[in-house]
């Protein structure tokens, strides 16, 4: 369908537009060295969980080829703590991945953000929904998959916003031309700008009530109930 705004699509930034980030990383973190505790306490004893932070953190900064896979660098940080380690490589390769999966678990247990869930329900039914996430969260595991026409990671495809590639990949997903998708997200950077830079329009999801700093005017909004309201004065023009 296409509205009268000309937006037939929406892809959605998922961490801290649909639902805060942090506490579900928090959680998935201790929950992951809880594990790692038990069933890894020589590697722990070693590393302790600030310390695979750093390590996590060296390698962002020194493997920008990497970010669009953070699940990777995670691995790589846990390699590095299990080389010091006297057991079998296939010992420790199984001990990370087992990690990493309740991680994962822990990862995919957020908490939406109130109004979101009947938001998607309603926009459901009027536009084409994607995914568009530079992080690994993961739709269909949170329960949510049903939602949405196409999911985009950018692990998936070896790159991440705010490159252009990435949102026209997400067009094509919804066979949609760029002009007709609306990005919605909380980075100015990453979602707001970068979407307006590959040709989509944006709105600027803006819980904090911030002041914007970008280039031009941007579309604000609060939370997803105003984000409908938006939408529907615009068809209206």
């Amino acid at each position: 369908m296409t509205t009268a705004s000309g937006i037939r699509a929406i892809t959605l930034d998922l961490d801290d537009t649909l639902w805060p980030v942090g506490p579900a990383i928090e959680k998935a973190e201790h929950l992951s060295y809880q594990w790692l505790n038990t069933h890894a306490k020589s590697m722990v004893d070693l590393w302790p969980m600030e310390r695979l932070r750093e390590e996590r953190m060296r390698i962002y900064k020194a493997r920008p080829d990497l970010r669009h896979d953070l699940l990777l660098i995670r691995r790589m940080a846990l390699q590095a703590a299990f080389a010091q380690l006297d057991c079998a490589e296939e010992d420790k390769a199984q001990l990370i991945d087992q990690s990493l999966q309740v991680f994962m678990t822990g990862r995919n247990q957020v908490q939406l953000y109130p109004e979101v869930l009947a938001s998607l329900e309603r926009l459901s039914t009027r536009y084409r929904l994607a995914s568009l996430s530079n992080g690994n969260a993961n739709v269909e595991r949170i329960g949510l998959g049903h939602l949405f026409y196409a999911t985009v990671a950018a692990h998936e495809h070896g790159m991440s916003k705010p490159d252009p590639r990435l949102f026209h990949i997400a067009c094509k997903a919804l066979d949609c031309q760029p002009e007709e998708v609306l990005h919605v997200g909380d980075d100015t950077l990453l979602d707001v700008e970068a979407a307006q830079a590959a040709g989509l329009k944006s709105a600027w999801m803006n819980r904090q009530g911030l002041s914007w700093s970008g280039q031009g005017a941007v579309v604000s909004v609060s939370d997803m109930n105003e984000l409908e309201r938006w939408l529907e004065r615009n068809d209206k023009h």
